[in-house]
């Protein structure tokens, strides 16, 4: 009976994926360093491969979408920029997490983060703990805008026709006893907040529950940096507020640059 033949030793094969990965990977970068495009021949050299190799390669990479090749030269493509975005978000929005998680253990409160992009109220972060939890969505955050400080801090943030667009696109309307009764009310309200203002919210948008947010406004973009307490440290809103708020200033770039993801 013949042996069976020995099959291909895996490591051997992991090598050889391995090295064509990184051969490509060289190429990607000598690409990536020359902003006006370069030939093939040149970035064979600098990656230090064989020119057939090297062809093989970046045929392998136009056809995907990580290069592009114009009048014999060759330019990152657009499969390339969107790994370079995606992973630029993502460094941003960990950076955001833990400037938040940091606010979250200096006041003792879960802290949100907000910010009002394309018409739309948006939640991007928020940073709590199993002792000390975030304020339970029991209603769609983006239509109650008119009860929670997140909302009401967003809004004010806003011209006049933008407030209105919204409030006709998500009308007031009671979620609890304490919720504000009419746009018109809200509306007064708003414009009495002061431009860099703490908006401070009591068991409007969830019984127990009492919040304030502190506006954080870079050009036109309108975002906000939250927090929520139980209803009986309500005396300790304002005070927390102030400090926050303190601790939003001395970190607004990193913030600013969020407002992006």
């Amino acid at each position: 009976m013949s042996a069976e033949p020995e099959a291909a030793p895996l490591d051997s094969h992991t090598t050889t994926l391995i090295g064509s990965v990184q051969r490509a990977v060289r190429l990607l970068e000598a690409v990536a360093s020359r902003e006006q495009g370069a030939p093939a021949k040149q970035l064979a050299r600098e990656a230090g491969l064989a020119l057939p190799t090297a062809y093989h390669l970046l045929r392998t990479l136009v056809h995907e979408g990580y290069l592009r090749r114009d009048r014999g030269l060759f330019f990152l493509g657009e499969a390339a920029e969107r790994l370079s975005s995606s992973g630029a978000r993502q460094k941003r929005r960990s950076t955001v997490g833990d400037t938040l998680a940091r606010w979250r253990d200096v006041i003792g409160a879960p802290v949100y983060y907000a910010v009002y992009r394309d018409g739309e109220i948006e939640v991007m972060c928020v940073a709590d703990t199993p002792a000390n939890p975030a304020v339970e969505e029991w209603a769609d955050f983006r239509e109650t805008g008119h009860a929670h400080a997140v909302g009401q801090c967003l809004l004010a943030q806003l011209d006049d026709k933008s407030r209105r667009d919204h409030l006709d696109r998500y009308p007031v309307r009671a979620l609890t006893p304490y919720t504000v009764r009419d746009e018109d009310r809200l509306l007064r309200r708003l414009e009495r907040t002061g431009r860099m203002e703490p908006v401070i919210e009591r068991q409007e948008y969830a019984l127990g529950t009492v919040c304030a947010a502190i506006p954080v406004t870079v050009g036109s973009s309108a975002a906000v940096v939250a927090f929520s307490l139980p209803s009986h440290q309500g005396d300790r809103l304002m005070p927390v507020a102030r400090q926050l708020q303190n601790e939003v200033g001395r970190l607004l770039g990193t913030l600013a640059i969020s407002i992006s993801i």
